[in-house]
């Protein structure tokens, strides 16, 4: 059956990751931003999830690519093709009208950046593009009611940024945007176990030491992990015993930074706002936000409540696709 009804599809256009939010439906699909490609004829040969399986294990004439690097997009055309795949493996060619289709992009932004995300929008098939700006879809996404007169503050990990902000009566009112997120938890790891242990490991595995012992505040009990890599001194493999405590000093650094930027964001909030923050807490989005312990340092840090949303991961999506009701109007629920 033909549906005449378009779909309003919300998009998180993650570094690391794609979600697809439908109204009614929810999220319908996530899978990694990965494109992999055979250099020599120039075509697609694979995306998300399919392509990320190829990586590191491709002959010289095939690469697995990342089209966007710290939250905005690098290689358009990459871009462009893959919201196209995943638009159509979520809607399907069910539809008779072309989706209406908001997509959300890091608070930071240029004009430029967002003109490429929109145009990459409507090439894949969209009859109405909305760019929303990510914290805003992660308070809408949380369950926040962004219309009233009171501060709230987001702060949005991502994959390649962090978006903090402060929002209130539909918008933000103090926000700022750092290069600082995931993928550099993981960079951070890669660097520490080189210096510290002479171990080459690959990006997957500083991933698996960030999700299980990986922390930005003391554990109860130090965890220790297995972990496998290259040594540089002999070049053969080699097996090392990691322990949380070691992880902690190597991400201190980069956990900083993002609390140095929610410094920044509060001595900028005017101070009614201020106020309400202090009193109603902070509330962290996104897949960064759950590196164990990153919300008592910041709180540690701040004097103000932190709390996770119900479900970090998909907030954004979901908010991202309820801002089409909201910016017009319409706001019954799913």
């Amino acid at each position: 059956m033909f549906s005449l009804i378009s779909n309003d599809i919300g998009i998180d256009l993650g570094t690391s990751s794609i979600l697809v939010y439908i109204k009614g439906r929810g999220v319908v699909l996530k899978e990694p931003s990965v494109v992999a490609v055979n250099r020599d004829t120039n075509t697609v040969l694979a995306y998300g999830e399919d392509a990320r399986l190829m990586l590191g294990r491709t002959p010289e004439n095939i690469s697995a690519v990342r089209p966007l690097r710290q939250g905005v997009i690098s290689d358009y055309t990459l871009t462009e093709k893959m919201l196209k795949y995943f638009i159509n493996k979520a809607v399907g060619k069910r539809t008779l009208r072309k989706p209406r289709i908001s997509v959300c992009i890091p608070s930071g932004a240029t004009e430029v950046e967002k003109k490429a995300v929109e145009d990459a929008a409507y090439h894949a098939g969209a009859r109405e593009v909305t760019i929303i700006e990510e914290p805003v879809a992660a308070a809408i996404g949380a369950g926040i009611d962004i219309s009233k007169p009171q501060g709230n503050m987001i702060i949005d990990i991502g994959g390649g940024t962090a978006d903090i902000a402060v929002i209130a009566l539909d918008g933000p009112v103090v926000s700022e945007s750092i290069k600082v997120a995931g993928d550099d938890f993981d960079e951070a790891i890669l660097r520490y176990m080189r210096k510290k242990h002479n171990l080459l490991i690959g990006e997957r595995t500083a991933e698996d030491i960030k999700v299980n012992i990986g922390c930005a505040s003391k554990r109860p009990e130090n965890v220790t992990m297995e972990v496998r890599g290259r040594n540089l001194v002999t070049a053969l493999p080699k097996t090392v015993i990691v322990s949380s405590d070691e992880i902690m000093d190597a991400l201190l650094e980069p956990a900083m930074m993002i609390v140095n930027a929610v410094h920044n964001v509060l001595e900028r909030t005017p101070p009614e706002l201020a106020a309400d923050i202090y009193e109603r807490g902070i509330v962290m989005t996104g897949g960064g936000s759950l590196l164990y312990g990153l919300d008592k340092l910041l709180q540690e840090k701040t004097g103000i409540n932190c709390v996770l949303a119900e479900d970090p991961l998909t907030a954004v999506a979901i908010g991202t696709g309820k801002f089409i009701d909201f910016a017009s109007g319409d706001t019954d629920e799913d």
